[in-house]
């Protein structure tokens, strides 16, 4: 599969990029194409460096997510992003279409997650546990039609699988989810969760940023299209 991911932004420090669905963040076994491989070999190509491209990322999306991710072209600026994403200064918000009418209009989620590393499959309890790393957000619903709602999301924490395991927790399952909501999901569907905004300081300039980013008029995403052309 070939693929392309839009610049949003470039300077001498930080590469907002665009990630395509299903599209790794960084490799792995199975020898797929990965963003920061791709990223390096375009930069690579662009100023034509004889040597490997530094390129640090400093948050990941699952393969399936798309959306805005920041990288750094430098180990200062990926040491300053990595510190606002500790000390939650580095904001992040997610779309997403869960199944069902949630009760609650905005909400926050607390749970925390345990992982299967055989199976690759996070658990969610309500009470801490051994192991378990504690997982926050808050959502708001955008629009609900007949069986959907559209909730943005703020992360406070970055755990795998986070919010897909939250929303199946509270009986509401991510559309498309084959791994937490296989009960209610036809097998090949699209995952509907989208990377929408980050906001983070800049590692050396120090000003705030905010870089936004919306998913394809597709399937079931385009069911929400007046809501998410106003957000």
């Amino acid at each position: 599969m070939k693929y392309e991911v839009p610049f949003l932004f470039e300077d001498n420090h930080l590469l907002v990029v665009e990630k395509p669905v299903n599209m790794l963040s960084q490799g792995d076994i199975t020898g797929d194409p990965d963003l920061l491989n791709f990223l390096k070999q375009k930069l690579k190509e662009k100023y034509q460096k004889p040597g490997n491209v530094y390129l640090g990322l400093v948050h990941r999306l699952d393969r399936p997510t798309g959306g805005v991710m920041v990288l750094a072209k430098t180990s200062k600026a990926a040491a300053r992003l990595t510190a606002q994403i500790r000390n939650n200064v580095f904001d992040r918000y997610y779309l997403a279409i869960v199944h069902g009418k949630l009760v609650q209009k905005q909400a926050t989620l607390l749970h925390y997650l345990s992982k299967n590393k055989q199976t690759n499959m996070v658990t969610a309890a309500k009470h801490q546990s051994m192991g378990a790393k504690e997982a926050k957000l808050t959502y708001q619903v955008l629009e609900t039609n007949n069986h959907f709602s559209l909730v943005k999301v703020k992360l406070y924490t970055g755990r795998a699988h986070q919010i897909r395991t939250q929303f199946a927790a509270i009986g509401h399952p991510l559309v498309g989810d084959q791994r937490y909501g296989q009960n209610v999901n036809r097998p090949g569907q699209q995952l509907a969760l989208w990377a929408h905004a980050i906001s983070f300081e800049h590692p050396t300039l120090k000003r705030r940023m905010t870089f936004t980013s919306y998913p394809s008029q597709v399937y079931p995403w385009v069911q929400f299209n007046n809501i998410l052309k106003k957000e």
